[in-house]
């Protein structure tokens, strides 16, 4: 099926050509779709392939497949086993499994329940040495046995391109296959496929290009030394060159080479020395509420089952209004450099000293959701969460012995008399639960016990800045080294809910090729902090005039020093607590209005492009596609919110303090707000040139 509407964003590479897309023969098609990460979740691609496969399967229909490795738990929790619908890929299945290969098919059980193909990458490793033969006279490449990762890879790369081979001895002319691979454990089918002239179009994404990904976290001065770096000489000293290698060879080898963003575009093409051929932009399935008021409303649930985690934990230090604390939150890989949880830290020491000297009465608690080698929950934690317990179940005893006599005695038309109403009993057991709150230590700053606790980046940045939760601070933290789970003793909370009940997730990301985390707060309504070194950064920048209005706050990490960028965020932050609740409030209506922009239905249009430019190459006869015509698109820019003041200056009050009065009187019309939003992103666009006698619609720009 079709997608329903098109959509052409003028800023992204890769202008798209103007053709139909009815003019794609879907039926006369397969698409096979190559990741490590199909049905086996290790990093960000699995979320892009899931949440992607709605929407192409919905296109593609049985004419789509998916292709990964198999592992038996993984099959056995997420794979609906079942026959192939199409008799050649029966064909070629069988083709391996007599050679003693296995192969596994069912459906994944996702949003769009599509089709995956799995290669039992153990029962074939017996080919290994002669297959890494093939790779060397194919390409010079060989492969260091103790690279269990590369060898696996290579396992799988064969059996997919043993898999093409048969396929497409058994379709012939029809219909034509598009297999897209995904980053380079992928790669290896890629480069055996072309190696055999194996009659498809090919098309290799890179995610993150791997040198990239090392440099970052070494340290390097990246992006002001792309075009110095020795490639050949790095990738060798990080032992990682035959890796390089096989990814190189994969971007060369297909048809279409694409990236994720405009930034991995300009890293890729100084590191794999190949220009992408389109900017694929990660998207998500975006699920919207019929009320607008009911993300709110979810805000609000979950901000309280965080505050009363944050109850329990500050006990007997609890001297903040909870009704005034803000929470803030990184969470992702533990890359101390590249996810910029150093900068992070350094900006919350400065946040803090500003907060005390305007003598601010807003609190910040800093919640670290970082995995890290622990062996076990904080027995202090943990005491933190029984003594509130213990409190709750104490001010539930008495309120409900309170409530019985003072209902007796309004029965009796009288008017309790307070004193009498609780006894001695009552008092002490009071005064009991209140001398158990008293701590003699200051709240832990880790939730768990650390292995490697005296050299851990986040604990020693900790330390060097001196935020320990005492009295006087206005910043507290919290690193809760694991991800969250409902099922956790200590902070019972999905990641989803978590973000929900949060006000501002913070990424000062310096190596972020797209950046979900930042996206997945977007679609929440949940505003937050992103660089111009992220996909997601960069992307927001491009297609939103005034992001900041928007809850969206991007820190330049590219063309500033590290000092100035810090006291960006910091100015960032400080600014975000400076607003009133009614301000967050209109706030987090307009960030979760741009949930639309990366919505699938929208970005899944590049990927359509991608397939179309591969066909074209593959099969130039069958499919043609004109891409040296300099062809107009119309494009969309979120224009500033009509509420918003057109100097930054004059949004933001020059005291800490804000009164509510003046809020009431800043202009806003939400309903107003909304449709103006609407006509920027969901009108008919159109490629090509505007349609005689339309006009544009506010806020939208053309090349």
């Amino acid at each position: 099926m079709p997608l329903s509407r098109s959509l052409s964003m003028s800023s992204l590479s890769g202008v798209l050509p103007a053709w139909e897309e009815d003019d794609l023969p879907i039926e006369d098609l397969l698409l096979f779709e190559v990741a490590w990460e199909v049905t086996n979740k290790v990093g960000g691609i699995y979320t892009v392939i899931q949440t992607k496969a709605k929407i192409t399967a919905d296109e593609w229909g049985e004419n789509y497949y998916m292709m990964g490795p198999y592992f038996e738990h993984n099959f056995k929790t997420q794979v609906e086993g079942c026959e192939p619908p199409n008799p050649a890929i029966r064909k070629a299945m069988d083709s391996l499994i007599h050679n003693g290969c296995q192969v596994h098919f069912g459906r994944w059980l996702i949003e769009g329940s599509p089709y995956v193909i799995l290669f039992d990458i153990g029962s074939a490793a017996w080919n290994l040495d002669r297959w890494k033969g093939d790779l060397w006279q194919t390409c010079n490449i060989g492969l260091p046995y103790h690279d269990r990762e590369a060898n696996d890879s290579l396992i799988l790369g064969s059996l997919i391109a043993w898999f093409f081979k048969e396929l497409t001895d058994h379709l012939g002319d029809k219909p034509n296959v598009i297999s897209h691979f995904h980053e380079w454990q992928a790669g290896p089918g890629l480069i055996l496929s072309r190696s055999r002239k194996i009659p498809m179009a090919t098309v290799f994404t890179t995610h993150a290009t791997l040198l990239g990904r090392y440099l970052c976290a070494g340290n390097a001065d990246f992006y002001n030394n792309l075009d110095k770096f020795s490639i050949d000489k790095e990738a060798g000293e990080r032992q990682i060159y035959h890796r390089y290698c096989l990814e190189r060879a994969a971007v060369h080898c297909a048809h279409v080479f694409t990236t994720v963003s405009q930034i991995t575009a300009v890293e890729a093409n100084h590191m794999l020395h190949r220009k992408p051929d389109v900017v694929t932009p990660n998207g998500l399935n975006v699920k919207k509420f019929s009320a607008m008021h009911e993300f709110q409303n979810l805000h609000s649930t979950k901000k309280t089952r965080i505050q009363e985690f944050v109850r329990g934990h500050f006990y007997g230090h609890l001297d903040f209004n909870l009704d005034k604390t803000l929470f803030f939150f990184i969470a992702g890989r533990y890359e101390f450099s590249n996810k910029g949880a150093d900068i992070f830290l350094e900006s919350l020491s400065r946040l803090n000293y500003l907060l005390r000297v305007h003598r601010n009465d807003v609190t910040v608690v800093v919640f670290f959701i970082m995995p890290a080698k622990t062996n076990n929950f904080n027995v202090e934690s943990l005491k933190g969460q029984a003594v509130r317990k213990q409190l709750w179940d104490t001010a539930q005893t008495v309120k409900e012995k309170f409530g019985k006599k003072l209902y007796d005695a309004l029965l009796k038309g009288q008017i309790p008399d307070m004193n009498s109403i609780l006894d001695r009993d009552d008092f002490t057991i009071m005064k009991r639960a209140i001398y158990a709150t008293q701590r003699h230590s200051l709240p832990p700053v880790t939730t768990h016990n650390m292995l490697d606790d005296s050299t851990d980046p986040i604990l020693s940045n900790v330390r060097r800045i001196g935020l320990f939760n005492s009295r006087n601070d206005r910043v507290k933290i919290i690193f809760h080294p694991e991800f969250l789970s409902s099922t956790s003793p200590l902070l019972p909370m999905d990641y989803e809910d978590f973000v929900r009940g949060c006000h501002l997730g913070v990424f000062p990301s310096y190596y972020e090729p797209w950046g979900y985390t930042p996206g997945e707060c977007t679609v929440m309504g949940i505003p937050s902090v992103t660089t111009n070194l992220s996909g997601f950064g960069c992307f927001m920048e491009e297609h939103i005039s005034d992001p900041a209005a928007y809850g969206i706050y991007i820190v330049d990490r590219r063309f500033r020093s590290p000092e100035e960028s810090c006291n960006q965020l910091t100015q960032f932050m400080f600014s975000f607590c400076q607003q009133s609740r009614r301000q967050r409030i209109i706030q987090r209506n307009r960030t979760e209005r741009l949930s639309d922009l990366l919505d699938w239905r929208y970005l899944g249009r590049f990927y359509v492009h991608a397939r179309r430019l591969a066909l074209s190459r593959a099969f130039p006869d069958k499919f043609k596609m004109d891409n040296t015509a300099p062809l107009k698109t119309e494009g969309f820019r979120y224009p500033r919110p009509s509420s918003v003041p057109p100097s930054p200056s004059a949004s933001l009050h020059s005291t800490p303090h804000h009164s509510d009065v003046e809020d009431d009187d800043e202009p806003y019309d939400e309903d107003e707000e909304a449709e103006r939003d609407r006509l920027n992103i969901k009108a008919p666009f159109v490629l090509g040139s505007v349609p005689k006698g339309k006009k544009k619609q506010p806020g939208e720009s053309g090349n």
